[in-house]
């Protein structure tokens, strides 16, 4: 993302800190803790979290392995983290009134990201086509992290630009610390898509630079969060437990083990289950105000509960049907779910087929940094108002 990051509240950060007109300002939300609720904010936010760490602390007799067991792959990457990327469709190419206002941006976005990937796979092989594809998904992960900081800010109706620039520094230095110390460290026993993705060679000294900003912006952060507390100002607990989860799971799976298993876990847990909640949340609120039903709506009506049931149950046949694609056509790893055959007819065709088969996740990642911004989705504004 350049265009792929995913800047869920930035946009909903400046829409907030706007003028509103006297109508709008009427129904605006008072200023909240939570961007969805307290439970639900606990459940996708902090439940993962612990829920990743509590599985890495119980499996660390049996960690320390180079891939992980199938039922880590299942839960975690097969049934969060490729389902997600998926979740991008229903807000997007399932609903007609989305498609309408940007019909370029949605046919260009998979077209030239398919040329794209060809060149580099054709270019620079495979080593470089998942090299940048890496950085991309990285830049990805950071900025969403950022999103929910901002989102948070913008619930809260905090526009306080230091507080802005505190809380920006924090959630990019519990990202990006984690990630320059690996960088010091290649190889490790976990990559982020394959072995070698990552560029080696990154000095130690750098590593030591980012550990400082790491202690120094954390620490004033806290130190911002007790004055507030001994003001009386409304404390944000999402927002606070949104970086500690972010800190603690970046670090615990990058840093302080060495293993897939933990990787997998502390990675793709906390980033694919708040997303899912914002996609569902935003397609329930934005189907009852919509002018048409589109397959996406058609699919939300009805109760909550069985309107997340039918959501998650196409999601994960779309990201099994995907990965049996993956697996049958170029990495044969697990017959046990994907059958033992393969698609011999495509044995030869890795250079238009791998671009092919990443599709979703570039497309997710560049339409969620479009998609997500207030400028570009004046719904995002109605939503972050009225719903909760």
């Amino acid at each position: 993302m350049t265009a792929p990051a995913v800047a869920l509240g930035e946009g909903a950060s400046a829409a907030a800190a706007t003028s509103e007109t006297p109508a709008a300002a009427r129904e605006a939300r008072p200023p909240a803790r939570w961007i969805f609720s307290a439970p639900v904010d606990l459940a996708v936010f902090v439940l993962p979290a612990a829920l990743a760490l509590g599985l890495v602390a119980w499996l660390a007799p049996e960690r320390a392995r180079d891939e992980s067991p199938t039922w880590v792959w299942i839960s975690g990457v097969l049934l969060v983290d490729v389902a997600h990327v998926w979740s991008t469709a229903f807000v997007t190419y399932l609903e007609p009134s989305e498609l309408r206002r940007h019909p370029e941006r949605y046919w260009l976005v998979p077209g030239l990201a398919w040329v794209a990937g060809v060149l580099l796979y054709g270019l620079g092989g495979a080593g470089l086509f998942w090299r940048v594809l890496a950085y991309v998904a990285v830049f990805h992960f950071v900025r969403q992290q950022y999103g929910w900081m901002a989102l948070y800010r913008a619930r809260a109706h905090d526009r306080a630009r230091l507080g802005a620039w505190i809380d920006g520094v924090a959630i990019y230095a519990a990202t990006l610390y984690p990630l320059v110390w690996w960088h010091t460290r290649l190889p490790r026993r976990f990559a982020w898509f394959v072995d070698g993705d990552f560029v080696s060679g990154l000095p130690q000294a750098v590593a030591d630079a980012a550990a400082a900003v790491y202690a120094l912006s954390l620490g004033v952060y806290v130190a911002r969060a007790l004055l507030q507390a001994q003001r009386g100002q409304l404390l944000p607990w999402g927002k606070h437990l949104l970086l500690a989860a972010t800190a603690v799971t970046w670090y615990a799976g990058i840093v302080a083990t060495n293993d897939d298993v933990a990787f997998t876990l502390t990675n793709v847990l906390a980033h694919g289950v708040p997303y899912a909640a914002l996609v569902f949340s935003y397609a329930r609120f934005t189907r009852e105000r919509g002018p048409e039903r589109g397959p996406a709506s058609r699919l939300l009506a009805g109760k909550p509960g069985s309107a997340l049931l039918r959501l998650l149950a196409c999601l994960w046949l779309l990201a099994y049907l995907e990965e049996l694609l993956w697996d049958r056509s170029l990495w044969h790893e697990r017959p046990e779910l994907f059958g033992a055959g393969s698609f011999d007819a495509l044995a030869d065709l890795d250079a238009w087929l791998v671009p092919l088969l990443g599709l979703p996740q570039v497309c997710h990642y560049v339409l969620d940094g479009f998609f997500w911004r207030r400028g570009n989705n004046p719904r995002l504004g109605e939503w972050l108002r009225r719903s909760g």
